[in-house]
C-alpha cells in the first residue's frame, strides 16, 4: 500500500507539472499571437504542409467511416422502421456535430501532432532550441504561433472538406445499397445556426489544442532519439485526451444553449 500511494503521489505531482507547463505554453502563445511576433510566410507554409500533407488522409478516414455509419444506420432503419426518409438529414446533423471536427481532429492528431512532436522534440534533444534562446529569439514565436496559427485555419479547412466528403459518400452508399433516392439523402432539414457553430468552435479549439500540446511534448523530450519517440507518442494520446474532452465540453454547452433557445 505505501509503494502504491507513492506511485500515485509521484504521478498526481507529475501531472500537475504537466499541466502547469501547457498553462504557460498557452499564455506564451496568446502573448504572441497577440503581439504578432511570428512570420506570416512561415504560417503559410505551415498551413500548406498540414492541409497537403492530410487531405488524402483525412479523405480515405471520412469515406469509411460514412459508409459504415450510413450503412448501419439503413440496416436498422430498414429493419426496424421500414422508413428511410430522415437518415440522411439525421446523418448530416450527426456529421456536423460530431463526426466532422472530432474524428477529423483525432486523425490530424496523429498526422500533424505527431511530426510537430517529433520535429520540435529532435530540435531540443540536439540543443537547437537552447541556441535559439542564446540568439535572443524566443522558440514560442518562431516554433508554436506559426503552427497553432496553420493549425487553426487547417483545421477549419479540412473539417469542412471532411464534413462535405463524408455526406457525400454517405449518400451514394445510401443509394448503392439501399435505394435511397438521393432528392431523400441530401435534405439539410434538420440543420440549425448553433450546429454550424458547435462545428465551427471545435475545428477552432482542436486546431489551437492539436500544435500546443504537441509543442509542449516537444520542448520536455529528453534523452536522445530515445525521448523524441516517447514525445512523439505522448503527443497522439495527451492531443486525443484533450480533443475528447473539449468534444464534451462544446457539446454540452450548445446542448444546453439549445434547449434554453428551444
Amino acid at each position: 500500500m505505501i509503494a502504491l500511494t507513492q506511485l500515485l503521489g509521484a504521478q498526481t505531482i507529475w501531472l500537475f507539472e504537466q499541466f502547469l507547463g501547457l498553462r504557460s505554453l498557452f499564455w506564451r502563445t496568446v502573448a504572441s499571437l497577440l503581439r504578432r511576433r511570428f512570420r506570416r510566410s512561415e504560417v503559410i507554409e505551415h498551413a500548406y504542409n498540414f492541409a497537403n500533407k492530410s487531405l488524402l488522409f483525412l479523405f480515405v478516414t471520412m469515406g469509411f467511416v460514412g459508409m459504415i455509419m450510413v450503412f448501419q444506420a439503413c440496416f436498422q432503419a430498414q429493419r426496424l422502421l421500414g422508413d428511410m426518409t430522415l437518415i440522411g438529414p439525421a446523418f448530416l446533423q450527426l456529421v456536423i456535430r460530431e463526426f466532422a471536427p472530432t474524428i477529423g481532429g483525432l486523425m490530424i492528431a496523429t498526422r500533424v501532432g505527431a511530426g510537430i512532436a517529433a520535429e520540435i522534440g529532435s530540435m531540443n534533444v540536439t540543443e537547437q532550441i537552447d541556441a535559439l534562446r542564446m540568439n535572443g529569439a524566443d522558440p514560442v514565436d518562431h516554433l508554436v504561433a506559426p503552427r497553432i496559427l496553420a493549425g487553426v485555419v487547417t483545421m477549419l479547412s479540412l473539417g469542412i472538406f471532411g464534413a462535405l466528403f463524408m455526406f457525400l459518400v454517405g449518400g451514394v452508399t445510401a443509394k448503392a445499397a439501399f435505394s435511397v433516392p438521393y432528392s431523400t439523402f441530401f435534405n439539410m432539414g434538420l440543420i440549425k445556426p448553433l450546429d454550424v457553430m458547435s462545428f465551427l468552435n471545435k475545428c477552432v479549439v482542436y486546431g489551437f489544442v492539436i500544435p500546443l500540446v504537441a509543442a509542449h511534448a516537444g520542448f520536455v523530450a529528453r534523452g536522445g532519439s530515445e525521448g523524441v519517440g516517447s514525445a512523439t507518442t505522448r503527443s497522439v494520446i495527451e492531443c486525443s485526451l484533450w480533443i475528447l474532452m473539449f468534444d464534451l465540453g462544446i457539446g454540452a454547452f450548445y446542448f444546453i444553449l439549445q434547449r434554453a433557445i428551444g
